[in-house]
This record gives structure tokens, sequence and C-alpha cells, in this order.
């Protein structure tokens, strides 16, 4: 037989081999970390408007629901300085995360941040480089070594965390053409734990200026939307002052919470109203 042909057949099965172990050739998790934080794009400080909806049971089973939600402003000083105001007839609250605590103040009075499953969604934004967000990745149960394609919502992903189409442990799914995250499953699906499947998904990414964000934000517990988050606005480098994330003054000027009071009484039925959500 012709050398060339014989050359030509073994690069065909060579070629059939590795088609059929796509696999192989998958990117490691750290390394899908880097493209995702060099694809959305940097800036040192963030400004997001957005409202959160909080689902129930009527507005879970009609998606026509027009709800208009609470305001929330979200500022962001890169690296791992964050800050959340909402502020309403009924609460105003604050929290703060800085490389030196985290903090919550409620209507005037201060406590310890105590973060929820539905905290995590901003850890993409906030952990900006690799090292840090493999890092919290890590310690929330994602297995930076395992990596695999799987596919969502008719979008090929890589799967940081499992191999596909495995869903019961902790992992972050993102789109393979643009490195943009779709979705994280918090706490995976097991017959131990049927009823702690919870994930968070990233819809409709936007270009502000040179930065990536999704202008849309659903949360789901066993496949049923709890709450979502819509964004109204995205500012790229505005102009706030660095105190504003300073937790220590902040907490020296706030009055400590007290139990006994009437109004963290009233307080904490707002907040207990927000925890059946999270439980």
């Amino acid at each position: 037989m012709n050398k060339k042909i014989i050359v030509c057949l073994l690069f065909f099965a060579v070629f059939l081999l590795l088609a059929s172990e796509p696999e192989a050739y998958v990117l490691s998790g750290p390394h899908i970390l880097h493209l995702m934080i060099d694809k959305i794009g940097s800036s040192k400080k963030l400004l997001v408007e957005q409202r959160l909806k909080i689902m129930n049971e009527s507005e879970q089973s009609d998606s026509q629901s027009d709800f208009a939600g609470i305001p929330e402003r979200l500022s962001f000083l890169l690296p791992l300085n964050f800050r959340s105001d909402i502020a309403t007839e009924n609460i105003h609250r604050t929290i703060i995360i800085s490389q030196k605590g985290a903090w919550s103040l409620t209507d005037g009075n201060n406590s310890e941040y105590v973060e929820t499953g539905f905290d995590l969604y901003k850890d993409i934004f906030l952990y900006n480089s690799r090292e840090s967000l493999e890092k919290r990745l890590s310690l929330l149960g994602v297995n930076m070594a395992v990596s695999s394609f799987g596919r969502f919502q008719e979008k090929t992903a890589y799967v940081v965390g499992a191999q596909y189409p495995d869903e019961s442990v902790p992992q972050v799914w993102f789109d393979t053409k643009t490195f943009r995250p779709l979705r994280w499953i918090v706490s995976g699906r097991t017959s131990e734990k049927s009823g702690d499947f919870f994930e968070i998904r990233y819809h409709n990414w936007r270009k502000v200026n040179r930065r990536w964000y999704p202008m849309l934000i659903e949360f789901f517990n066993n496949n049923i939307k709890l709450r979502e988050i819509e964004v109204l606005d995205v500012i790229t480098d505005p102009l706030f002052g660095n105190d504003i994330f300073n937790v220590e003054g902040i907490r020296a000027s706030a009055a400590p919470a007290d139990d006994n009071s009437d109004g963290m009484l009233e307080i904490k039925k707002t907040i207990d109203q927000f925890k059946k959500i999270y439980e």
C-alpha cells in the first residue's frame, strides 16, 4: 500500500479518536477562571443599581406577575471591598465587606454579618484575580482540579468542579465562547439531601464601557425560582470615597443591636421575612 495513503489513514484514525474524547481537551479550572476574569474586563470601582424580587407562591406559578422589587445599590472597590445598601419604608440595611471584616447595619443597629447562599452571586465580581477567586470557590466546595464540557440552555459550557452531567457537587459553569458565567450550583443534588439543590444563574450580560455585567440573576432551589435580581444600571469608575467601606468607622458610629427594644422587634419581623426564603 502507498505510504502516503497509510499516513493519511493513521492521521484520520487519530482524528476520530480525539474527536470521540473531547474531555481530553477541556481547559483546567484555574485557566478558565483566568480567561473569565480577563474577558469580562476590569474596573477598580463599580456601582450597580438593581431591584431584588422575592417570589411568593402565586408569583412562582404566574410568570407574568408584576412586582416592583426592593431597590438595592451595590458598591465595589476592587479587590475585595463591597457594600450593599437597601432603603425602603420598612427597612434600612447596609452590608459592608472589606479585608478588615464584614458587618451589617440595620436601621442604625449594627451586628455581625451572616452570609447566606443568596449573597454568593457577587463573588464572581468581587474576587477579581484568578488566585483569590480560585481560593474562594475552593472554600465553597468547588473542586478546581476537575473540569469538563457540558450543555446548558442550548449553550456549550465549561463545567468547573464536576464531570458533566454530575450535579451532586458544587460547580460553576462558563460559556465556552465568551467565558462568562452561566450558572453556579452552590449545593448539589444528592439522594441524601434532595431538598438542598441550590443554584444561581446569570443572564443577559451587557458590556458597559470595558466591563461586562449580567442584567438578570436568578436563584433556584430544587428548580423553583425563589428570587431574581434585575440590574437597572451599571456605572464603571463611579465617584465615591473609599471611606464608605470603613467597617470600623461604621461600627463605632452605630448603636449595638438591642434585642429587647421595640424597634428591633420590628426589624426582626422584616429580617425574618428574608430568612423564610433562606431556610
